[in-house]
């Protein structure tokens, strides 16, 4: 909450919304947390499409894996967030003199407007044949395979938690389909007491896993990323 204290008493500074007709109060309290939301402003003005993108950079700034060169893959990649950081820190546009060119495919259930420098396709990741497609799409195997997915949310937290580590599972299992040996996993899940297998599975195929939240996962909110280096292959 920012206030002004210059000595003529102290104002409250944060926007605050009336619940209108037809909008539910959760609704209202969701529209006034994302106008006083920091990263949405400043992914407001430096041209983001959201405030996600700032969740991949604080972990790619402490795991360094989008590095120029880098064939990079992300999983439910709406709106184009995870993709905007990657596109320069890969040099998709080549860009960078003298570093190696990289590529990065992002794929969705939805249409997602266009990235310089990124390929966005409308494709389900869990068909018959996706993991093909995607070597096709790569001319080979990929880097990173990366997801900030999460299940629709039924309002019930277990419920909801149980959903987004199954589709964690998933992404996992197509990473092992498409990840060349030495290759990385990042995946958003929820904390909840279920990830445990999940954890298990990775630390089979991956010489590292860590988990980490960056600043700008809201602190009331259990995400978590889990990020899995060094695929065994």
């Amino acid at each position: 909450m920012t206030k002004n204290t210059s000595g003529r008493g102290q104002r409250d500074l944060t926007v605050k919304v009336k619940t209108a007709r037809g909008r539910t109060l959760s609704s209202t309290r969701w529209l006034q947390r994302q106008l006083n939301d920091p990263y949405v402003q400043r992914a407001k003005r430096e041209g983001y499409r959201g405030r996600a993108a700032f969740k991949i950079m604080e972990i790619d700034d402490k795991y360094r894996f989008l590095v120029p060169g880098a064939r990079v893959v992300d999983l439910g990649c709406a709106p184009g967030g995870w993709c905007q950081v990657a596109v320069p820190r890969i040099n998709a546009l080549g860009e960078k003199s003298g570093k190696a060119r990289g590529r990065i495919i992002g794929i969705d259930l939805q249409d997602v407007e266009q990235i310089p420098g990124a390929e966005l396709h409308k494709l389900d990741f869990l068909e018959d044949g996706a993991d093909e497609t995607m070597r096709e799409w790569l001319n080979g195997p990929a880097d990173v395979v990366m997801s900030d997915m999460a299940a629709s949310s039924s309002g019930h937290k277990q419920t909801d938690h149980l959903r987004i580590i199954a589709l964690c599972e998933a992404a996992a299992y197509f990473a092992f389909d498409v990840l060349d040996e030495g290759g990385t996993f990042v995946a958003k899940v929820l904390a909840g007491g279920a990830e445990g297998d999940l954890q298990k599975l990775l630390k089979q195929k991956f010489t590292k896993v860590a988990n980490f939240k960056p600043p700008s996962s809201r602190a009331d909110s259990s995400e978590k990323f889990v990020i899995a280096t060094g695929f065994r292959g």
